[in-house]
């Protein structure tokens, strides 16, 4: 098959997104695959070229990443770098490429990846991709939305309210108590979450979530471990559980190797284990998702859970906890992307 892996962007997942596309493209290419990953914002080097034999040219054309900081990127830097119009959130030559293609494996995060624009975009030029559909991804990214069909299809989550930059958004939050988790309503990779003691923390917490995004999530804060389940069709993994070395599971644990302690299948009782992997499905049921995602999951000294949010795509770094469920049940890394290939064309 001819693949485009596409990655990057300008959400602030953009240095993940590469890690995981990177990983794709070498366990595609490893499939036999011509595989070509590029930047979907900045695009091809040169966007007038001709593109007739572009999938013999798969490693000249694909993009070249380093390596996740511990630091989320410059997304303004990154926007300066696109010559000409930088309106068009596809790069040039980007579109053409994927028409080309027999699918496009989407190792997108955050904004403009998992939300839904991207997704409509494709289907709007009869692009074939990975994933879940539009309007599924779009509920999935929405924090508040999300929620709301976790509360009325009997799904725990924490207590919790949105509020809004500019339309008191102090007052609104106060009515959680403390402490609380203040977040950004569509943000990813636990950028701008924090957890909030006091009126001050409140506020500076509200204040630098809303760099992020002008909506804001404010719960009430769970303290228990932190767990994730996948779901590759309609196959739930084993349960992973996250345990960070320091802090709670923030982007620097999440993405700097060594900074958390993974245990799959998880260390609890047979009866919790299917609760909570009973509890995925039916959230995967809830927000109508198709192809795979993965639940995020607390749970309290008294094996209360709570879930958190879906990922509509999951990381594939070397870190990620999808690839870890997948190898506890025998599926090597190489064979899953294969697998949700297969699944997102199929779904």
């Amino acid at each position: 098959m001819n693949i485009v892996v596409l990655a990057g962007g300008i959400s602030t997942e953009r240095d993940v997104s590469f890690s995981s596309g990177k990983m794709v493209t070498k366990a595609l290419r490893n499939k036999g695959h011509n595989v070509i990953m590029i930047d979907v914002f900045l695009g091809l080097k040169n966007g007038n070229e001709n593109l007739e034999d572009a999938f013999e040219r798969c490693e000249s054309l694909s993009v070249n990443v380093k390596e996740i900081t511990d630091k989320a990127p410059d997304i303004e830097a990154i926007k300066a770098l696109r010559k000409g119009d930088s309106k068009d959130f596809f790069g040039p030559g980007v579109i053409m490429l994927c028409k080309m293609a027999d699918v496009v494996f989407l190792a997108l995060h955050g904004e403009n990846g998992e939300n839904g624009k991207v997704q409509a975009a494709l289907d709007l030029f009869g692009i074939k991709y990975t994933g879940t559909d539009y309007l599924s991804s779009a509920i999935a990214m929405n924090k508040s939305m999300a929620k709301k069909f976790f509360e009325m299809n009997n799904v725990p989550t924490p207590k919790g309210t949105t509020v809004y930059k500019n339309e008191d958004a102090y007052e609104n939050a106060l009515k959680i108590g403390f402490p609380c988790v203040v977040k950004p309503c569509s943000g990813g990779s636990s950028i701008g979450v924090y957890i909030i003691n006091n009126e001050k923390e409140l506020k500076e917490g509200l204040e630098a979530s809303f760099k992020y995004d002008d909506v804001a999530i404010v719960e009430e804060y769970v303290k228990g471990r932190e767990f994730s389940v996948g779901v590759i069709g309609r196959r739930v993994l084993p349960v992973i559980e996250m345990a960070p070395i320091e802090g709670f599971y923030d982007y620097k644990n999440k993405y700097k190797a060594g900074s958390t302690i993974e245990t799959c299948p998880a260390n609890l009782s047979d009866e919790i284990t299917k609760q909570m992997q009973d509890y995925t499905l039916k959230a995967f049921d809830a927000l109508g998702l198709t192809a795979y995602a993965r639940m995020d999951f607390l749970m309290d000294a008294n094996n209360n859970m709570y879930c958190l949010e879906a990922n509509t795509l999951p990381g594939m770094t070397p870190t990620s906890l999808l690839p870890q469920e997948a190898q506890a049940v025998g599926i090597s890394f190489d064979d899953l992307c294969q697998m949700l290939i297969d699944i997102s064309l199929n779904a």
